[in-house]
């Protein structure tokens, strides 16, 4: 299908538009009021995120996308309470978010897991912090383990885990305290391709099963689309609201929707937003490359009828 032939990634079935109605019916669980965040640097004040305003409703999933350096993570760690705000708030069911709390699970990229404990009591860590008694935390935890399919590795060591369990371990030990929101920084960016797509599968599978509203960071724009409800699409230097993207790709989502006319329309949004026309007068610095083969050594186009004489001298 040419670009031409897509329809507007605004356009949305009445299966779509309904689920939508339905959703923004439900109560917010997460709202965020201009919320800017500046740090002190050699050159000056960095402006990482400016104004930044949205809501999340309850059981939405939503995905943020930005061009790197666009404070994506400095986001996320502001909502989790890891970062202080320079203006604004941040409203968890109404309450301003100060510091980190139960009510928000966290999942990073790297494997966070504590590499003395087993699964299970990496999963049991958190409900033992918080007062469950040990006998309640494992019994918790088993359910918890048993929901990310890893009942037969309760025992193991995170070491003996590929990447994609340990980060099912992680989502698990994140989920046990039973937080409003589940925040996710990129959890599946150091994963293969192939990994990467079972772990998207399974979280949709979680996420359908459990009360639960997911905020997940990523740069992947299929990643974005296939997981998301609304993607959030941030600009760069400084971070701001460049769209909030309802996305029209029917759920339940299955991998052969990547070339429907709905999920083709919507990447190629994504992509005018996060990689718009060169401008003349931007200051990116370009490529300043120095040919090393001879001119009529053309690889994309094997036009080879260029006079390679002017080359000689260097290639001798």
């Amino acid at each position: 299908m040419s670009t031409l032939d897509l329809p507007s990634y605004l356009e949305q079935s009445n299966k779509v538009k309904d689920r939508f109605d339905k959703l923004k019916a439900r109560e917010t669980i997460l709202e965020v009021k201009g919320l800017g965040k500046t740090f002190d640097s050699a050159q000056g004040t960095v402006t990482a995120l400016k104004d930044i305003n949205f809501k999340t409703h309850r059981r939405e999933f939503v995905c943020v996308i930005g061009p790197s350096g666009c404070g994506k993570s400095t986001l996320i760690r502001t909502l989790a309470g890891l970062e202080s705000p320079s203006s604004g708030e941040v409203l968890l069911d109404g309450k301003p978010v100060f510091e980190p709390g139960p009510d928000r699970g966290m999942v990073f990229q790297g494997y966070t897991l504590f590499p003395w404990l087993t699964v299970k009591r990496n999963v049991m860590f958190g409900l033992e912090m918080s007062g469950h008694s040990r006998s309640t935390a494992e019994g918790e935890a088993m359910d918890w383990i048993g929901l990310v399919g890893l009942d037969k590795f309760a025992d193991a060591y995170p070491s003996q885990l590929s990447g994609g369990m340990k980060q099912r371990v992680a989502i698990a030990r994140a989920l046990a305290n039973k937080p409003r929101i589940l925040l996710m920084d990129e959890p599946f960016g150091a994963l293969d391709a192939q990994t990467r797509s079972k772990m998207q599968a399974n979280l949709l599978e979680i996420w359908r099963n459990i009360d639960i509203t997911v905020l997940f960071i990523t740069h992947d724009l299929d990643e974005a689309i296939y997981l998301a409800d609304r993607i959030l699409v941030l600009k760069a230097h400084p971070g701001e609201v460049n769209e909030l993207i309802e996305v029209s790709v029917p759920r339940p989502r299955h991998f052969d929707q990547a070339i429907s006319p709905e999920f083709l329309a919507t990447k190629k949004r994504l992509e005018e937003l996060i990689h718009p026309p060169l401008d003349d007068n931007d200051d990116e610095p370009g490529l300043s490359m120095i040919r090393m083969v001879p001119v009529g050594d053309e690889v994309e186009n094997g036009d080879s009828s260029v006079d390679n004489s002017a080359m000689t001298a260097e290639v001798d």
